[in-house]
């Protein structure tokens, strides 16, 4: 499992800056699906795995109820914001989500 410096480092690639404190919590919510090379990755191409981002993080965890087209095509655009990066980081992935919901609050924990 790579340290929060190294998920920080990916999300800088995407954002200007950084909560790392929020970037902390989406490290700790994913858990042990980050031991797992492939579950600590996002499949872009994949539209089942793009199914499971939209029905898991969006609208369980972030409590998202738009329609799922407007879900899909955010998860579509920060898809298409790291096109450049074959692997892309589900932490990445989920705090420029969390980001564009305006959501990061939900992983920091309060001092």
């Amino acid at each position: 499992m790579a340290d929060l410096a190294t998920y920080v480092a990916d999300i800088k690639k995407y954002t200007s800056s950084v909560n790392e404190a929020a970037a902390a919590g989406i490290v700790k919510h994913l858990g042990i699906a980050l031991r797992n090379r492939d579950s600590s990755l996002v499949a872009g191409s994949d539209a089942a795995e793009l199914a499971r981002v939209r029905d898991n993080f969006l609208k369980k965890k972030l409590a998202l109820t738009d329609a799922d087209s407007k879900l899909d095509a955010a998860v579509s655009a920060v898809v298409e914001k790291m096109k450049a990066d074959h692997s892309k980081s589900r932490v990445t992935v989920y705090y420029l989500l969390a980001e564009h919901y305006k959501k990061l609050d939900l992983f920091v924990k309060p001092a």
